[in-house]
């Protein structure tokens, strides 16, 4: 007898539907499991046969016993398959009438006495369902209110296979519990901290202001104790929370991530990879694909501290996200685009020892370690962030200087200046920083005098294509920031300011 229930499997930070189709057969006795299971799928027999014996189901293994996920050519990886496997061949047994099993989608991991336990990826898993019009979800307990977390489903949270086999039975459905409130799970947010709380740095919280309104990457300069963390940190505190769709974006990649929050993020991504991550782990890859952490900062920052001391194969990698704003992943079999706007937000000390340049502090470095030291960043990858800014060394009377404007008042103006660029005709809601080449020349070109300011700076500093575009992107944020209609020579000389390339004191 054959009998289908449905699942679902990861491919990235996305979930495909698998069929389960388990077929009885009189034979040689045998378990076969088909459509590129890989081994923790395989081991599920060993997990099924003691489940359903422990939980009282007279299911008889002298038989020929052939399982076939499909669709065939998507791997399948992890041991979510496990109750959809279980189920199946209860229908193919004549227990559960196989005809329903194809409403449900069916996801959870079987213990030895049949407990359902939680497995990472099912939020992705319940946006595939949903797209395919399924309508109700049955999974572990500890997982309902992550699954609750999309909306136009009935989840049913369960403790066991056997509360499963009584609900598949129920005729009609009864209405599902009510989930379990969540644990509080920030899943790598940073801690909301409040800009009063740098003394100093005038420059730098400008620009911090500009990176929050438009969404530019910056990277910050200067020596040990100047304030580059701290006041990286308190970005997120700048940007407006997420909307309920992008929280529900976010909170599916961190849970392919396997990062398993129960719940939606809320705030911001905050992700601060240390310098000795691999290229793989920052942009993704692996096998099976797996999101990096520029994924995992999607919609959110990306703080990467130190950056002269990251692999230069990291740092390379970095530059097709930061222009497309996704990564794409190319495997034999398949190719996958994970998602990857983020905002980078870099710091680096001006040597390896970071006295050079400051007054009062003695450089231990050789001449061409010093040198060589920023040369380890590339142009084209310094060419894809938009502000530069040196930060000095603060004395005494920065430190002893009153608090700063917090974060509540910039994030007013950053919210203000956010509404006018995505509310502008042709913009399509993005900011400054997302804008496509042809859409920004759509816009209200600069005043002319400002216009010629850009012409002269593009002759005489021998800007790129792409540096101009983003020296104007910046020029219109100041613009926004301002409230002007369209860019003035004022907002271009200070954009100019912050296209200063770390180390050298000319843009």
């Amino acid at each position: 007898m054959l009998a289908t229930s449905l699942t679902a499997a990861l491919s990235g930070v996305r979930a495909r539907l698998v069929r389960v189709e388990a077929d009885l057969a009189a034979g040689f006795p045998g378990f076969t499991i088909l459509g590129l299971p890989d081994s923790a799928v395989r081991e599920s027999e060993g997990r099924i046969r003691p489940a359903l014996r422990n939980c009282g189901f007279d299911f008889k293994w002298d038989r020929r016993i052939t399982v076939n996920l499909a669709p065939a050519h998507l791997r399948k990886v992890g041991s979510s398959f496990d109750l959809a496997l279980a189920v199946g061949l209860l229908g193919a047994d004549g227990a559960l009438e196989a005809g329903r099993l194809g409403e449900f989608l069916l996801v959870g991991e079987l213990a030895l006495d049949g407990a359902l336990r939680p497995v990472g990826g099912l939020l992705p898993m319940c946006l595939a369902a949903r797209e395919s019009g399924l309508r109700h979800v049955v999974c572990a307990e500890a997982n309902a209110a992550e699954a609750a977390a999309v909306p136009g489903l009935e989840v049913y949270g369960l403790r066991s296979l056997p509360e499963a086999f009584t609900l598949l039975r129920s005729d009609p459905l009864p209405p599902p519990p009510a989930p379990p409130p969540p644990p509080a799970a920030d899943g790598g947010s940073a801690e909301v901290v409040d800009l009063a709380d740098v003394r100093g740095q005038p420059l730098a919280r400008r620009a911090l202001e500009v990176a929050a309104a438009g969404g530019h990457n910056l990277l910050l300069w200067g020596p040990p104790g100047s304030g580059k963390t701290m006041l990286a940190r308190r970005l997120p505190g700048l940007l407006p929370p997420l909307t309920a769709a992008e929280a529900l974006e976010v909170t599916a990649i961190h849970s392919a991530a396997g990062l398993g929050p129960r719940s939606l993020l809320t705030t911001r991504p905050f992700r601060a990879p240390h310098h000795t991550v691999s290229a793989p782990a920052l942009v993704g890859g692996g096998t099976p694909p797996r999101p990096g952490e520029v994924s995992l900062a999607h919609l959110g920052v990306l703080f990467l501290d130190e950056l002269a001391e990251y692999p230069r194969s990291a740092l390379e990698a970095l530059r097709q996200p930061l222009e497309d704003r996704a990564v794409s992943v190319a495997r034999v079999r398949e190719r996958l685009e994970l998602p990857a706007r983020f905002q980078l937000v870099a710091a680096t000390n001006p040597c390896p020892c970071g006295g050079r340049g400051t007054p009062g502090r003695a450089c231990r470095c050789t001449p061409r370690a010093a040198d060589g030291y920023l040369r380890r960043l590339s142009g084209p990858l310094l060419d894809r962030i938009d502000l530069h800014v040196e930060m000095p060394a603060l004395g005494l009377l920065d430190l002893e200087a009153p608090s700063g404007e917090p974060s509540a008042a910039v994030r007013e103006r950053v919210a203000a200046a956010r509404a006018r660029q995505q509310g502008r005709p042709g913009a399509l809601g993005r900011l400054n920083a997302d804008l496509a080449a042809a859409a920004l020349r759509e816009l209200p070109e600069p005043e002319p005098a400002a216009r010629r300011l850009l012409a002269a700076a593009f002759d005489r500093l021998g800007l790129s294509a792409r540096a101009h575009d983003r020296l104007l992107r910046v020029a219109r944020t100041l613009g926004d920031l301002d409230g002007a209609p369209r860019p003035g020579v004022a907002h271009v000389a200070e954009a100019l300011h912050f296209r200063c390339p770390a180390g050298s004191t000319n843009p």
